[in-house]
């Protein structure tokens, strides 16, 4: 087999990157079927389709998505090799992660800790609600999404839920708000309570809970942000639910405490991946460092 033709890979680069063959046509100041036959050849080459075409737009394939990786550092490292002499660095691999916007911070960068510094790896990470976290998976735009629940089950996408951890949740608040060893029911009963969302899991747990004590409680906040959570908790706003993991800093320096488990309630947190035939071995790498039990 012959050599990579890296002018190929070029022209396929800036295709990838455009979306569009007749505006990078035109830019290149190429015909269309020229451009056409320089990406054929590449795909002839590598011995897989880069594209999908759907409508106008051109998409990329699995294989695509590959190639674009190694093109983009390929030629990323060319232009340091022209700019500077370093030349001493391997090239960067890209992960793209995807999490819940309301997902844990601390959780999040505790799954990542394992590729977090290293100098060939690029961590890109997205915020964003389930089903555009989902749609990116899909689209190959992230390699590994990170919940509080597993996707239900599609015959069009195969999704991969591997279960992280599970964090138990917990009643936390400010020392003066929580006082001297209250009994949990009175803390409920007497305490504004800052809570999650009616669509959180945590939160179903947590009305059944009261429901169980026969206790109505003074809502002071209800938040879709553990960020937002924990600041409010912070400033004594009320005793928040949420799990430990998401205040370990303040529990640590005594500014929040942490009053008792709530029994019955945790929060389970996965990473959901796509059967892919070429799967970024950094997403590997990451959840064996977690230790992940894998399901559909």
């Amino acid at each position: 087999m012959g050599e990579l033709n890296y002018h190929h890979l070029r022209y396929f680069r800036a295709v990838a990157h455009d979306g569009n063959l007749t505006r990078t046509a035109e830019r290149l100041n190429l015909s269309q079927s020229a451009l056409s036959v320089q990406i054929r050849k590449l795909e002839e080459r590598l011995g897989h389709s880069l594209f999908e075409r759907r409508g106008r737009q051109l998409h990329l394939t699995e294989a695509g998505r590959i190639a674009l990786d190694h093109a983009d550092a390929i030629f990323a490292t060319g232009d340091e090799l022209v700019e500077t002499l370093r030349g001493t660095e391997h090239a960067r691999r890209a992960v793209r992660v995807g999490a819940l916007a309301t997902l844990s911070r601390n959780f999040q960068i505790g799954f990542l800790r394992p590729i977090l510094g290293r100098a060939d790896v690029e961590v890109v990470l997205r915020s964003e609600s389930p089903a555009g976290l989902l749609r990116g998976l899909e689209a190959l735009s992230l390699d590994v999404v990170l919940l509080n629940q597993p996707p239900a089950r599609d015959a069009a996408a195969s999704f991969v839920s591997h279960r992280l951890a599970e964090q138990r949740v917990s009643l936390v608040g400010t020392p003066s708000l929580l006082g001297r060893g209250a009994p949990l029911a009175e803390l409920l009963a007497s305490r504004p309570v800052i809570l999650p969302t009616a669509d959180s899991g945590v939160r179903t747990g947590f009305d059944a809970l009261a429901d169980r004590l026969g206790i109505r409680p003074q809502i002071a906040a209800e938040v879709d942000d553990m960020a937002m959570m924990r600041l409010l908790a912070r400033e004594g706003v009320g005793l928040a639910v949420l799990p430990p993991i998401v205040v370990k800093d303040e529990l640590g320096s005594g500014l929040l405490v942490e009053a008792d488990s709530l029994p019955g309630i945790a929060e389970t947190f996965y990473a959901v991946t796509m059967e892919r035939r070429f799967p970024n071995p950094l997403v590997r790498s990451l959840l064996q460092g977690a230790g992940t039990e894998a399901g559909s």
